[in-house]
Protein backbone atom coordinates (compact mmCIF):
# COMPACT_ATOMS: atom_id res chain seq x y z
CA UNK A 1 0.00 0.00 0.00
CA UNK A 2 1.38 3.30 -0.82
CA UNK A 3 1.90 5.65 1.88
CA UNK A 4 -0.20 9.03 2.07
CA UNK A 5 0.37 12.48 3.87
CA UNK A 6 -1.94 13.79 6.72
CA UNK A 7 -2.28 16.93 4.64
CA UNK A 8 -4.36 14.70 1.52
CA UNK A 9 -5.93 12.27 3.66
CA UNK A 10 -9.44 14.21 2.39
CA UNK A 11 -8.39 13.15 -1.25
CA UNK A 12 -7.70 9.60 -0.33
CA UNK A 13 -11.23 8.79 1.34
CA UNK A 14 -12.90 10.30 -2.06
CA UNK A 15 -11.11 7.28 -3.90
CA UNK A 16 -9.06 9.51 -6.17
CA UNK A 17 -5.88 7.80 -5.87
CA UNK A 18 -6.26 5.67 -9.28
CA UNK A 19 -3.93 8.42 -11.22
CA UNK A 20 -1.13 9.68 -8.27
CA UNK A 21 0.16 11.96 -11.12
CA UNK A 22 -3.28 13.87 -10.51
CA UNK A 23 -2.76 17.37 -12.71
CA UNK A 24 -1.02 15.23 -15.65
CA UNK A 25 -3.65 12.22 -16.50
CA UNK A 26 -2.22 9.72 -19.29
CA UNK A 27 -1.85 11.34 -22.78
CA UNK A 28 -2.07 14.80 -21.67
CA UNK A 29 1.13 17.26 -22.32
CA UNK A 30 3.49 17.72 -18.68
CA UNK A 31 5.01 21.17 -18.09
CA UNK A 32 8.84 22.34 -18.32
CA UNK A 33 10.30 22.57 -14.82
CA UNK A 34 13.74 23.21 -13.51
CA UNK A 35 14.90 21.32 -10.48
CA UNK A 36 18.41 21.11 -8.87
CA UNK A 37 19.56 17.82 -7.32
CA UNK A 38 21.63 16.92 -4.25
CA UNK A 39 24.99 17.56 -5.93
CA UNK A 40 24.27 20.57 -7.72
CA UNK A 41 23.44 19.81 -11.14
CA UNK A 42 20.60 21.72 -12.54
CA UNK A 43 17.78 19.67 -14.79
CA UNK A 44 15.40 20.82 -16.93
CA UNK A 45 12.65 18.35 -18.35
CA UNK A 46 12.29 19.71 -22.11
CA UNK A 47 16.27 19.98 -21.90
CA UNK A 48 16.27 15.84 -21.73
CA UNK A 49 13.27 15.13 -23.55
CA UNK A 50 14.74 17.33 -26.06
CA UNK A 51 17.57 14.43 -26.34
CA UNK A 52 15.08 11.93 -27.32
CA UNK A 53 15.29 10.92 -24.23
CA UNK A 54 12.14 9.33 -22.01
CA UNK A 55 11.97 10.29 -18.09
CA UNK A 56 11.05 8.25 -15.03
CA UNK A 57 10.26 10.35 -12.04
CA UNK A 58 9.71 9.18 -8.81
CA UNK A 59 8.31 11.23 -5.75
CA UNK A 60 9.00 10.09 -2.50
CA UNK A 61 9.91 11.10 1.34
CA UNK A 62 12.05 9.98 3.09
CA UNK A 63 9.83 8.12 5.96
CA UNK A 64 7.47 6.57 3.55
CA UNK A 65 8.16 2.52 3.90
CA UNK A 66 7.14 1.93 0.55
CA UNK A 67 9.08 4.52 -0.83
CA UNK A 68 12.03 2.99 1.14
CA UNK A 69 11.31 -0.55 0.07
CA UNK A 70 11.21 0.20 -3.44
CA UNK A 71 14.02 2.85 -3.80
CA UNK A 72 16.79 0.14 -4.79
CA UNK A 73 14.35 -1.27 -8.07
CA UNK A 74 14.53 2.66 -9.16
CA UNK A 75 18.13 2.54 -9.08
CA UNK A 76 18.80 -0.72 -10.94
CA UNK A 77 16.50 0.93 -13.57
CA UNK A 78 18.82 3.78 -13.54
CA UNK A 79 21.91 1.55 -13.68
CA UNK A 80 20.96 -0.78 -16.13
CA UNK A 81 19.84 1.73 -18.75
CA UNK A 82 22.85 3.79 -18.77
CA UNK A 83 23.06 5.79 -15.71
CA UNK A 84 21.20 8.42 -17.70
CA UNK A 85 23.51 8.81 -20.62
CA UNK A 86 21.01 6.30 -22.79
CA UNK A 87 17.47 6.46 -24.04
CA UNK A 88 15.94 7.03 -20.21
CA UNK A 89 16.65 9.55 -17.63
CA UNK A 90 15.65 8.56 -14.12
CA UNK A 91 15.68 11.02 -11.01
CA UNK A 92 14.22 10.82 -7.63
CA UNK A 93 11.93 13.76 -6.60
CA UNK A 94 11.00 14.84 -2.89
CA UNK A 95 7.57 15.50 -1.88
CA UNK A 96 9.15 18.98 -0.66
CA UNK A 97 9.30 17.96 3.23
CA UNK A 98 13.01 16.31 3.10
CA UNK A 99 16.13 18.57 2.85
CA UNK A 100 19.26 17.85 0.40
CA UNK A 101 20.89 16.13 3.83
CA UNK A 102 18.25 13.83 4.84
CA UNK A 103 17.19 12.74 0.81
CA UNK A 104 21.26 12.28 0.91
CA UNK A 105 20.80 9.76 3.57
CA UNK A 106 17.33 8.23 2.43
CA UNK A 107 19.32 7.09 -0.63
CA UNK A 108 22.12 5.83 1.64
CA UNK A 109 19.90 3.75 3.04
CA UNK A 110 18.05 2.58 0.56
CA UNK A 111 19.36 2.86 -2.69
CA UNK A 112 21.15 -0.57 -2.50
CA UNK A 113 24.76 -0.61 -4.31
CA UNK A 114 23.21 0.31 -7.46
CA UNK A 115 24.77 3.93 -9.09
CA UNK A 116 22.05 6.30 -7.90
CA UNK A 117 19.74 8.40 -9.78
CA UNK A 118 20.23 12.55 -9.13
CA UNK A 119 17.29 13.37 -6.57
CA UNK A 120 15.91 16.54 -5.27
CA UNK A 121 15.38 17.77 -2.17
CA UNK A 122 13.87 21.00 -0.63
CA UNK A 123 16.70 23.37 -2.01
CA UNK A 124 16.37 21.96 -5.24
CA UNK A 125 12.79 22.99 -5.78
CA UNK A 126 11.34 19.83 -5.54
CA UNK A 127 8.00 20.90 -3.72
CA UNK A 128 6.79 22.70 -6.81
CA UNK A 129 7.11 20.08 -9.20
CA UNK A 130 5.10 17.96 -6.26
CA UNK A 131 2.86 20.44 -6.44
CA UNK A 132 2.27 21.07 -9.93
CA UNK A 133 2.19 17.06 -10.66
CA UNK A 134 -0.43 16.89 -7.97
CA UNK A 135 0.90 14.35 -5.97
CA UNK A 136 -1.02 12.84 -3.53
CA UNK A 137 0.05 9.26 -2.44
CA UNK A 138 3.83 7.73 -2.13
CA UNK A 139 6.00 6.29 -3.95
CA UNK A 140 4.72 7.70 -7.51
CA UNK A 141 6.79 6.55 -10.85
CA UNK A 142 5.57 8.12 -13.71
CA UNK A 143 6.68 7.70 -17.80
CA UNK A 144 7.12 10.79 -19.80
CA UNK A 145 7.55 10.55 -23.40
CA UNK A 146 10.25 12.39 -25.44
CA UNK A 147 7.47 14.85 -26.87
CA UNK A 148 6.76 15.12 -23.11
CA UNK A 149 3.30 13.73 -23.08
CA UNK A 150 2.68 11.42 -20.01
CA UNK A 151 2.88 7.99 -20.82
CA UNK A 152 1.74 6.62 -17.70
CA UNK A 153 1.22 8.92 -14.55
CA UNK A 154 0.89 5.91 -11.87
CA UNK A 155 3.53 2.87 -12.48
CA UNK A 156 2.63 0.76 -8.73
CA UNK A 157 2.70 -1.81 -7.94
CA UNK A 158 6.21 -2.61 -8.10
CA UNK A 159 7.30 -5.53 -7.60
CA UNK A 160 11.14 -5.33 -8.72
CA UNK A 161 12.98 -3.85 -11.84
CA UNK A 162 10.33 -5.34 -14.76
CA UNK A 163 7.81 -3.31 -13.28
CA UNK A 164 9.42 -0.21 -14.72
CA UNK A 165 10.20 -1.79 -17.99
CA UNK A 166 6.41 -3.71 -18.54
CA UNK A 167 5.81 0.34 -18.37
CA UNK A 168 8.11 1.12 -21.80
CA UNK A 169 5.65 1.86 -24.31
CA UNK A 170 5.53 -0.49 -27.79
CA UNK A 171 7.98 0.53 -29.99
CA UNK A 172 9.89 2.95 -27.22
CA UNK A 173 13.07 1.00 -27.95
CA UNK A 174 14.48 2.13 -24.73
CA UNK A 175 17.83 0.41 -24.37
CA UNK A 176 19.71 -0.78 -21.83
CA UNK A 177 23.90 0.33 -21.77
CA UNK A 178 26.69 0.61 -19.88
CA UNK A 179 27.17 3.24 -17.72
CA UNK A 180 30.40 5.49 -17.86
CA UNK A 181 32.90 3.55 -16.22
CA UNK A 182 36.20 5.17 -14.65
CA UNK A 183 39.79 3.70 -14.00
CA UNK A 184 40.53 2.49 -10.84
CA UNK A 185 44.11 2.18 -8.91
CA UNK A 186 44.36 -1.07 -10.75
CA UNK A 187 43.83 0.26 -14.14
CA UNK A 188 40.93 -0.36 -16.93
CA UNK A 189 38.96 -2.99 -17.23
CA UNK A 190 36.49 -3.97 -19.97
CA UNK A 191 35.23 -6.54 -22.52
CA UNK A 192 37.35 -6.77 -25.85
CA UNK A 193 34.90 -8.96 -27.45
CA UNK A 194 31.72 -11.44 -26.67
CA UNK A 195 31.59 -13.71 -29.41
CA UNK A 196 30.10 -14.95 -31.80
CA UNK A 197 26.39 -13.26 -30.83
CA UNK A 198 24.43 -14.63 -32.06
CA UNK A 199 25.16 -17.75 -30.52
CA UNK A 200 23.82 -21.02 -29.95
CA UNK A 201 25.33 -20.92 -26.52
CA UNK A 202 29.11 -21.08 -25.88
CA UNK A 203 30.22 -17.47 -25.95
CA UNK A 204 34.18 -16.41 -25.70
CA UNK A 205 34.77 -13.75 -23.70
CA UNK A 206 37.97 -11.95 -23.94
CA UNK A 207 39.46 -8.85 -21.69
CA UNK A 208 41.50 -5.77 -21.24
CA UNK A 209 43.20 -5.30 -17.61
CA UNK A 210 46.12 -3.67 -16.93
CA UNK A 211 46.65 -5.95 -14.01
CA UNK A 212 45.65 -9.69 -13.41
CA UNK A 213 42.75 -9.96 -11.19
CA UNK A 214 39.97 -12.65 -10.62
CA UNK A 215 36.83 -11.96 -12.55
CA UNK A 216 33.57 -12.61 -13.08
CA UNK A 217 30.31 -12.27 -14.89
CA UNK A 218 26.77 -12.34 -14.13
CA UNK A 219 24.06 -12.71 -17.10
CA UNK A 220 20.70 -10.85 -16.54
CA UNK A 221 17.52 -10.80 -18.42
CA UNK A 222 16.41 -8.03 -19.86
CA UNK A 223 13.60 -7.31 -17.17
CA UNK A 224 16.91 -6.73 -15.00
CA UNK A 225 16.53 -10.48 -13.46
CA UNK A 226 20.34 -12.05 -12.85
CA UNK A 227 20.02 -15.41 -14.08
CA UNK A 228 23.81 -16.62 -14.04
CA UNK A 229 26.72 -16.27 -12.83
CA UNK A 230 30.09 -17.17 -13.29
CA UNK A 231 33.54 -17.26 -11.83
CA UNK A 232 36.02 -16.45 -14.79
CA UNK A 233 39.23 -17.28 -12.54
CA UNK A 234 42.16 -15.05 -12.44
CA UNK A 235 42.90 -13.71 -16.17
CA UNK A 236 45.39 -11.24 -17.70
CA UNK A 237 45.36 -8.51 -20.40
CA UNK A 238 44.05 -10.57 -23.38
CA UNK A 239 42.65 -13.73 -21.63
CA UNK A 240 40.06 -15.64 -22.99
CA UNK A 241 36.97 -18.08 -20.98
CA UNK A 242 34.14 -19.67 -22.69
CA UNK A 243 30.68 -19.54 -20.85
CA UNK A 244 28.39 -22.31 -21.44
CA UNK A 245 24.77 -20.09 -21.49
CA UNK A 246 22.76 -23.27 -23.39
CA UNK A 247 20.68 -23.12 -20.41
CA UNK A 248 19.32 -19.75 -20.76
CA UNK A 249 16.33 -19.71 -23.25
CA UNK A 250 16.96 -17.92 -26.72
CA UNK A 251 17.05 -14.02 -26.21
CA UNK A 252 18.81 -11.14 -25.73
CA UNK A 253 20.99 -11.18 -22.42
CA UNK A 254 23.27 -8.19 -20.34
CA UNK A 255 26.76 -9.56 -19.35
CA UNK A 256 28.49 -7.38 -16.08
CA UNK A 257 32.16 -8.01 -15.72
CA UNK A 258 32.89 -7.89 -11.83
CA UNK A 259 36.64 -7.08 -9.93
CA UNK A 260 35.89 -7.41 -6.51
CA UNK A 261 32.13 -7.06 -6.72
CA UNK A 262 32.71 -3.83 -8.70
CA UNK A 263 30.88 -3.62 -11.94
CA UNK A 264 33.57 -2.44 -14.57
CA UNK A 265 32.01 -2.78 -17.96
CA UNK A 266 28.61 -3.99 -19.58
CA UNK A 267 27.81 -5.43 -23.08
CA UNK A 268 24.96 -7.36 -24.61
CA UNK A 269 24.72 -10.72 -25.95
CA UNK A 270 22.28 -12.83 -28.21
CA UNK A 271 21.42 -16.12 -28.10
CA UNK A 272 19.28 -17.85 -31.07
CA UNK A 273 19.24 -21.73 -31.84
Amino acid sequence: MKRTLPVVASTLLSGALLAQANNYPTGSTVADFTVTDTEGVQHSLYDITGQGKYVILDFFFDTCPPCQATQTYFNQLHETYGCNDGDLFVMSMNNGTDSNAEVIAYEAAYGGTYSHSPAVGIEGGCAAVDAAFGVSAYPTYCLIGPDNIMKNNDIWPVSDMSTFVAAFPAGSNIDVMSCAVGVDESGELAFTSVFPTPSTGLITVSVETAAARNLSVEVYDLLGKRVMIENLGTLGNGAQRTMDLTTLADGDYILKLLANGQVHDVTRVALSR
